[in-house]
């Protein structure tokens, strides 16, 4: 049986085909001849212009869009309205995990503004272009999408002037891994330019990481689309191939097949919704303290941005909760390390010593749970033969991972050495205490 994905693509490919064989051959390159990630501009052939003229008039009319002047030329433009989305005013808590010292204008969503582009290719650089550019923002209860559009190469600064205003009305921008390639991008271009200095941000806020840390181990892929259908609980129906996205507008350029880019212009409206649903999402999930959270792994993740933001002790109640609850075993594992090097920290060495007993076992964490317990039995409860027979017991493990193929080579003879390492140094101090002589030795 295909896949969704797979589905999804031959029933938009077989559209497309239709689509072109109604329209009159014209004799024009095939966009397979170029390199979609360093080629130039294409320039427009003679015995196109009229054609390519046909198809922008034809794009506007399918869409509903209209044509945009300013000082530097002209673009398209498509505005379109969504209900039921609400903005969701984010609390301090939820900030400053997302972004520590972040502006005043960031706990306003009216100051917010979403932004995905479809480019002409994936591997960014100064031969990649922005040809659309999808930016949203709440008003009420409805989402406002504006979506802005290059005809041909040369409208380029049209849009990227109509961008920057947009950035200027609206400062905080929101993105899904736009800080690694939709920004970086669009600052490239405004360079390239030499004429629209790239707007100024005052904050920007991605939610590509979030969204890893929430829900990848229970995904797999975070995919937008996905995390719309098994998170948000949508289900965008038919949808483009976004591989194919490049390939469709170098077509309309050459030769002006506009019915193809239609469904580029849903699927970035889509790319927007998804977005803000998801930021509402992950907001309330980052943002309430007191949400009844059922799922273990989005407990962890949580716990994760926590530790790493330095909230310890909202990070010790989640990883209680995580580990509460239905954990996948080496997911179970690291989690308790997390709570138990907390807990060391916070000098709850009990709760500590708890967690790494229940760890014990061949993993790197049972082997750092190995080697806590002998420093606490050392230094702790004073019990050297104790802290002894642990990392006896340690290497006895190490030896049986070894010889079952249970450990990589490398890790063996690091760990190995180690224990005994700490195994003679506890002889020698057994034998002192035996003989009257202990001399106390520096803590680790």
């Amino acid at each position: 049986m295909a896949s969704n994905a797979e589905s999804v693509s031959r029933i938009m490919g077989d559209r497309f085909a239709r689509l072109k064989a109604l329209q009159r051959p014209v004799p024009v390159p095939r966009a397979e001849e170029v390199d979609e990630s360093t080629a130039s501009p294409p320039r427009e052939l003679p015995d196109c212009e009229a054609h390519a003229t046909t198809g922008s008039q034809r794009l506007a009319t399918l869409l509903g869009a209209t044509i945009r002047r300013n000082d530097h030329g002209e673009h398209l433009l498509l505005h379109s309205c969504h209900g039921e989305y609400a903005s969701y005013t984010p609390d301090p808590a939820a900030l400053h995990l997302l972004l520590p010292d972040a502006p005043a204008e960031v706990a306003d969503p009216k100051q917010w503004l979403f932004l995905d582009t479809e480019t002409t290719g994936l591997s960014g650089g100064t031969g990649t272009y922005p040809f659309l550019v999808g930016l949203a923002w709440w008003e009420g209860a409805e989402l406002k999408v504006e979506q802005l559009f290059m005809r041909e190469y040369s409208e380029e600064p049209s849009l990227l002037s109509a961008l920057a205003e947009r950035v200027e009305e609206r400062p905080v921008l929101v993105t899904f891994n736009g800080k690694s390639f939709d920004w970086p991008l669009l600052e490239t271009r405004f360079r390239m330019t030499r004429s629209i200095p790239p707007p100024t941000l005052r904050a920007h806020l991605d939610f590509l990481h979030p969204a890893r840390n929430l829900w990848r181990l229970k995904l797999g892929s975070v995919k937008l689309s996905q995390l719309e259908r098994h998170v948000l609980n949508w289900d965008r129906g038919e949808d483009l191939d976004s591989g194919q996205i490049p390939r469709l507008y170098l077509d309309f350029v050459r030769s002006g097949y506009a019915e193809p880019l239609v469904p580029v212009f849903l699927h970035n409206q889509m790319d927007l919704r998804g977005l803000a649903g998801l930021v509402n999402r992950i907001l309330s999930i980052l943002g309430d303290e007191k949400s009844a959270m059922q799922d273990g792994l989005e407990l962890y993740g949580l716990s994760r941005i926590c530790e790493r933001r330095g909230q310890a002790e909202r990070a010790r109640r989640t990883y209680e909760q995580s580990i509460g609850s239905v954990l996948p075993t080496e997911t179970d594992r690291i989690a308790r390390a997390a709570l138990a090097r907390l807990a060391k920290r916070d000098g709850d060495i009990e709760r500590a010593r708890e967690l790494w007993q229940g760890m014990l076992g061949n993993s790197r964490e049972g082997y750092e749970a190995y080697k806590q317990l002998a420093i606490y039995y050392e230094h702790d409860a004073c019990d050297v033969r104790q802290a002894l027979a642990t990392t006896s017991e340690a290497l006895a493990q190490l030896r049986r991972a070894h010889q079952a193929g249970m450990i990589s080579a490398g890790n063996y003879r690091k760990a190995k050495l180690e224990f005994e390492h700490r195994r003679s140094r506890l002889e020698r101090k057994t034998g002192k205490l035996h003989l009257g002589l202990f001399e106390d030795e520096s803590s680790e």
